[in-house]
């Protein structure tokens, strides 16, 4: 049976060429011999019939424009369906769409016009997103900011250091911003090249834990509003301790550097990040496991929990853009590896692959 159904389809794709509903080509075959057929009865009628000449060609004129401005019309309306939906595109309205009603090349076609359609309404779409969450990001410290100044200005309150300090965190957290949309921009355009070189994984994640624990202490010691997290313990694990791995030593340092946030801004007090690092399959390759001890991930959320802007179920909670993990997932693409929130019975793991080598730049 099975076989019966592969040959028939092997038949059938034989035939396509000369199916006046799948090819342009056999259309016009089927136009010419229909007209020629048209043409020779009306001439043997006139034979028979002793109708003049004249007369004969006349009526086989009208015919044949008649059935060539039928078959014309079908074969160029999706074309100027496309033509107008490409105009309504200029002008900015990506919703409309072309109808898909042969099966010949003009169909495909329309198909392929509609897939390039959807791909740029959604990009316009993601466009219009990422302007609206970067004005709200922007707008909120630099509105902290500004209070603060109004105030010393006008007299309200004092240039001390707890004042100064409040405005250094604002205006940090706006360079925090711009450094991470910086970052985002120049991953889209390709501008960032990956420089591998092999290294060793104990001492370089021992310094990027250092790091991020000297940030939480400065956090508390400022009296950051968005929760000082000094109580938060970090552990690295690493085996075998003399473990080594082939990746860009700073892109790495943003993957861990914002795992490592995301994971102390949503620990309970007294909590536990645990940074996890083994071998890999491949030589230079590296797995690593960043785990913490909070309210985890809903999987219905996993999904979307590296789109950018995205901030899970704790929208402006913890001060935090959106771009942490969105940032994280670029920069292990660009090694050509792999980054989702894997099974944890506790809390939420985040787990990177990366291959060890150095993928063809995309």
């Amino acid at each position: 049976m099975r076989m019966g159904v592969r040959l028939w389809a092997r038949v059938w794709a034989a035939l396509r060429p000369y199916d006046p509903l799948r090819s342009i080509k056999a259309a016009l075959q089927l136009l010419v011999v229909v007209s020629v057929l048209i043409t020779t009865l009306l001439v043997i009628v006139a034979i028979h019939s002793a109708t003049e000449l004249r007369v004969i060609t006349i009526f086989s004129i009208i015919a044949c424009l008649l059935i060539t401005q039928f078959v014309a019309h079908g074969l160029t309306a999706p074309l100027r369906e496309m033509t107008a939906v490409a105009r309504a595109m200029a002008q900015g309205d990506y919703s409309r769409r072309v109808a898909r009603v042969r099966r010949d090349e003009v169909g495909e076609l329309a198909e392929t016009f509609n897939r390039m359609a959807a791909d740029l309404e959604a990009v316009d779409q993601h466009r219009k997103e990422l302007v609206a969450n970067v004005s709200h990001e922007l707008r909120t410290p630099i509105a902290a900011l500004r209070a603060v100044l109004e105030n010393v200005v006008d007299g309200v309150s004092e240039a001390d250091p707890e004042t100064m300090r409040t405005a250094l965190q604002q205006t940090e957290r706006l360079g925090k911003l711009v450094s991470q949309l910086l970052d985002l921009s120049r991953l889209d355009s390709g501008a960032v090249r990956l420089d591998a070189k092999p290294f060793e994984v104990w001492p370089y994640l021992s310094a990027v834990l250092k790091t991020a624990s000297l940030g939480m202490e400065g956090a508390a010691r400022a009296g950051s509003r968005s929760r000082p997290r000094a109580d938060v313990h970090l552990h690295l694990d690493v085996s075998p301790p003399e473990l080594a791995a082939y990746a860009d030593a700073e892109r790495l340092h943003q993957v861990v550097a914002n795992l490592v946030d995301n994971a102390v801004k949503h620990s309970p007090p007294g909590g536990r990040v645990t940074v996890r690092a083994r071998r890999g399959i491949g030589p230079g390759s590296l797995d690593l496991d960043v785990r913490d001890e909070g309210p985890g991930i809903p999987e219905s959320e996993r999904n979307r929990v590296f789109d950018r802007f995205n901030r899970g179920a704790h929208p402006g909670g913890d001060g935090g853009t959106g771009l942490g993990l969105a940032i994280a997932r670029w920069a292990v693409d660009l090694h050509g590896g792999d980054i989702e929130v894997a099974e944890s019975p506790r809390g939420c793991r985040i787990r990177v692959t990366l291959p060890g080598s150095v993928p063809a730049q995309r």
